[in-house]
């Protein structure tokens, strides 16, 4: 109904108007609202609210359009030049503080288990490119080479009992400091997933190539804010705080996610 919308910002004595149509074609009152931003009412997408109310980006009605046209996605060479600076300064600084507990871990690995204390496993990087991640092994070693990939699971019989242990306070990831150093990460940033996952999510979930525009990190926004996860509906949740990094990507929120990954990890607080 022409004005009806008019009508009712002026009796609510309303200061924004929210428009969260899935389908607006030839249904948006463009006039009404246009009218309405004139008159100084704040007029936003549902979208961009939902961004900054929740902190990640909904996916589920996104448009091409919105991430065209939405600020953001800005990525500087003085941002890239800096996160990589800062990279290789802690990844130097992390080896040298954490390497008595290297040693540590390797040599229990290796007396709880045979196999390697290191582990190297393919994993998609910027731009699809893939790269060696070194992680501690925390599964017994070959645990896949009857099953082939599989994610980990809760309770997973392949993780042995020293493996338990370090993935729990998120030891495991200790020799990421090298891949950083190598440029293959950053130190923030979407965490890296592996080939044949990501041929099979880029089919299911839309937007999900999109993290690959950045490099992968040892931590990111997605791991402090949402548990661990290993099904599909827990990927599209961390593919929607993933977008929110890649779009508002900066040095200040980059420390912000590191001091929180350090008090998750050092005071168990947080996800």
């Amino acid at each position: 109904m022409p004005g009806a919308l008019f009508e009712l910002v002026a009796r609510e004595h309303v200061d924004q108007v929210v428009v969260g149509m899935t389908d607006s074609r030839g249904k948006l009152p463009v006039a009404e609202l246009l009218d309405l931003k004139l008159r100084g009412i704040y007029i936003e997408e549902a979208t961009t609210l939902y961004e900054k109310i929740t902190g990640k980006i909904a996916i589920e009605n996104l448009r091409p359009s919105w991430l065209i046209f939405s600020e953001g996605f800005r990525k500087s060479r003085f941002t890239h030049f800096n996160k990589r600076v800062y990279g290789i300064v802690l990844s130097l600084l992390g080896i040298l503080i954490c390497l008595p507990i290297m040693v540590v871990v390797a040599l229990l690995i290796r007396l709880d288990s045979p196999g390697p204390a290191l582990f190297r496993q393919k994993r998609v990087g910027e731009n699809g490119k893939t790269f060696d991640l070194l992680k501690f092994r925390s599964m017994f070693h070959d645990a896949e080479s009857k099953t082939g990939p599989i994610w980990a699971r809760q309770n997973d019989s392949r993780v042995t009992r020293v493996g338990k242990w370090i993935r729990s306070i998120r030891l495991d990831e200790l020799p990421q400091f090298i891949n950083v150093l190598r440029g293959d990460m950053s130190f923030v940033g979407p965490r890296p997933e592996r080939p044949h996952f990501v041929h099979q999510l880029t089919e299911k979930i839309p937007y999900y190539n999109q993290r690959h525009t950045v490099k992968p990190g040892i931590t990111g926004w997605a791991q402090i804010r949402f548990k661990y996860g290993n099904t599909l509906e827990d990927t599209v949740e961390k593919l929607q705080y993933d977008l929110f990094y890649i779009k508002n990507m900066s040095i200040s929120l980059d420390l912000f996610i590191i001091f929180q990954t350090i008090k998750i990890v050092l005071l168990g607080k947080g996800v």
